[in-house]
């Protein structure tokens, strides 16, 4: 089984995958690697728009739609984009049980993350 380094052309993200799954998924979205959380936004595209609308959504109609809102919101890594979020999500936890009770707070000492390590792959 061979597996390869597959980018998705949405979002960026790497995937190590087999050959077989790289070509399932280039088959279902006309050519294209789209990563699991890309390629689920793209088939709700579709869903959505083919519910109760005379006009049908195609999958490359969807697929060029969610490239195009990558492209707009894209960080240079999205990893990067996803502990922003998690960091965010904490913070503001963080001040909802701070007003509560003063004495829980999520506090960091130092910086352990591999998100910006070059040499750290996805």
């Amino acid at each position: 089984m061979e597996i390869e380094l597959a980018r998705c052309e949405c979002c960026g993200l790497k995937e190590d995958c087999t050959l077989d799954y790289i070509n399932e998924v280039k088959a279902q979205f006309e050519g294209k690697w789209l990563c699991g959380l890309c390629s689920e936004a793209v088939r709700d595209e579709v869903n959505r728009g083919n519910r109760g609308s005379k006009k049908q959504v195609e999958v490359e109609e969807a697929v060029k739609a969610h490239m195009s809102f990558c492209r707009k919101y894209k960080s240079n890594n999205p990893a990067i984009r996803v502990a922003d979020g998690m960091r965010q999500m904490l913070r503001r936890r963080s001040d909802m049980s701070s007003s509560s009770s003063p004495s829980k707070k999520y506090t960091r000492s130092a910086s352990t993350s591999q998100v910006g390590d070059e040499s750290f792959y996805y």
